[in-house]
């Protein structure tokens, strides 16, 4: 069995990286703003996401930030589908992490996971790609397992 850590820090830990003070945190949306698209009982939910595909990006994904917009997320476009685990370390804020299978469904939910802990986060299911919202988010929402999700505005890649 081969385990792979992402989203949060390289699995051989390097030595800690400072907070990039110039990174932007909040931009505002604009029509062409990236978003993922999640089908409720309620109706259709709007994410405002920052995309992440290269390795470097993946690995750092939100850590040291302080704060997440409520409607705002990491969406990371992680290439293979596997069943992917995910720590918090130097990840400041609790995060919910949606996991989402290749045919654009929700695989599961790892909810209000702790910040700045190595614990291993998994659902147990193959997933293509990984929305990190504010913990608590998912729940509030009603989002669950199985969901439809669909992504709009998404930069080339």
């Amino acid at each position: 069995m081969m385990v792979v850590l992402v989203a949060c820090e390289h699995p051989t830990p390097p030595q800690p990286e400072k907070p990039d003070q110039h990174e932007q945190h909040e931009q505002p949306p604009s029509p062409t703003s990236p978003e993922v698209v999640i089908a409720t009982a309620k109706g259709e939910l709007r994410v405002q996401v920052e995309v992440v595909s290269t390795e470097a990006k993946i690995e750092r994904g939100l850590m040291y930030r302080q704060y997440l917009p409520p409607e705002a997320g990491m969406l990371f476009l992680l290439g293979i589908e596997k069943d992917w685990t995910f720590w918090m370390r130097n990840t400041l804020i609790p995060l919910d992490m949606i996991f989402i299978r290749k045919d654009l469904t929700i695989a599961g939910i790892v909810e209000n996971a702790e910040p700045k802990t190595e614990s291993m986060r998994r659902v147990g299911e193959p997933a293509l790609y990984v929305l990190e919202v504010n913990g608590g988010w998912t729940r509030s929402h009603g989002v669950i397992r199985d969901a439809k999700v669909r992504f709009a505005n998404l930069p080339s890649q």
